[in-house]
């Protein structure tokens, strides 16, 4: 008998626990074999395939030994999740790791078929949105 596929919204829990593991492949796992990762922020970062997610999270688990994740919030639309996650850990000059974002991912067969990556670093420069405005206005990006 053959079991369901997980559900999208169970595919990103695997993944999270995966992170927090730090188990590389049953991270890997999560993606389809043609997955396609989209950065709509950084159009030149985006790429298709499992190896570069190998490549990726074998980068990050060897230099923030202690990563971990939290998915903070989530909506599920069918194949769709939309997913808020902020990622943790101590980078390797023991200056803190944050980041904090979105996720959108599409899910089929119960793996990751692709990915709307709207992750960064949290700025901590303290800046105000008078002068963020002020910087993208300007085109002085920070």
């Amino acid at each position: 008998m053959d079991l369901p596929s997980p559900t999208p919204s169970e595919v990103v829990d695997r993944l999270a626990a995966a992170t927090n593991a730090h188990d590389l492949d049953a991270l890997v796992a999560c993606f389809a074999p043609d997955y396609v990762n989209e950065t709509p922020a950084h159009p030149s970062r985006g790429f298709t395939g499992r190896d570069q997610v190998r490549r990726n999270w074998s980068q990050i688990f060897s230099s923030i030994a202690d990563v971990s994740c939290d998915v903070v919030a989530r909506a599920v639309d069918g194949d769709r999740v939309w997913s808020e996650w902020e990622m943790r850990g101590t980078l390797p000059d023991g200056s803190p790791h944050l980041m904090r974002g979105v996720l959108v991912f599409g899910v089929r067969d119960g793996l990751v078929q692709s990915l709307r990556f709207f992750l960064e670093p949290v700025d901590t420069a303290h800046t105000t949105s008078d002068d963020a405005v002020a910087d993208v206005v300007k085109g002085t990006r920070r």
